[in-house]
């Protein structure tokens, strides 16, 4: 459904940079080595790299976690991507990172991809990365509005986050606008 862009994460690499042993000017440098690993497709390359500063950034943790959540350059880990992106979370940062984080963390814990389906505990991390205005929790947090699961059902809250997600390109609300047909 979403592609994963470690380019987005480039702009906010910097920011969440910092640590006794690199200086933010490094750790910068080093995400960006990462970045072109993973735009030449050297996906191990871009994972190890990554993973090296993944302490100190927390776009080259999402990154990571984005990558054990597909099995790009390291084998897929569902669980273990759950595991960082929660980590993520916990930084507490107010970057996109966060709220893309949130938002693949709740879709993961709504189709079970790291075990049993867990949509209640999706459901804090689904609203804010909705709130926030990420398309893929907007779609997701629709679904919920549509069939009433966790929340009243309200297909007016429906269409509106469905066309929320459409407004943003994704072609699965648009499609599931059309299906709903007029209010």
């Amino acid at each position: 459904m979403r592609k994963f862009y470690p380019m987005i994460a480039v702009l906010f690499g910097f920011a969440a940079g910092g640590c006794a042993t690199e200086t933010a000017a490094s750790i910068k440098s080093t995400f960006d080595s990462g970045v072109a690993a993973y735009d030449a497709r050297d996906y191990a390359k871009a994972y190890q790299i990554w993973s090296s500063i993944d302490d100190e950034d927390v776009a080259a943790m999402r990154n990571v976690a984005m990558m054990r959540r597909q099995g790009l350059g390291t084998p897929k880990d569902p669980k273990g991507a759950e595991e960082m992106f929660a980590r993520v979370l916990e930084t507490g940062l107010p970057l996109p990172a966060i709220v893309d984080s949130e938002a693949d963390l709740a879709h993961m814990l709504i189709k079970g991809e790291a075990g049993s389906p867990d949509p209640q505990r999706a459901l804090p991390f689904v609203i804010s990365a909705a709130t926030a205005g990420n398309p893929i929790a907007e779609y997701d947090l629709a679904e919920f509005y549509e069939t009433g699961e966790l929340v009243p059902k309200d297909m007016t809250v429906a269409r509106r986050l469905y066309a929320a997600a459409a407004s943003h390109g994704m072609k699965e609300a648009q499609t599931r606008l059309d299906q709903l047909g007029p209010p």
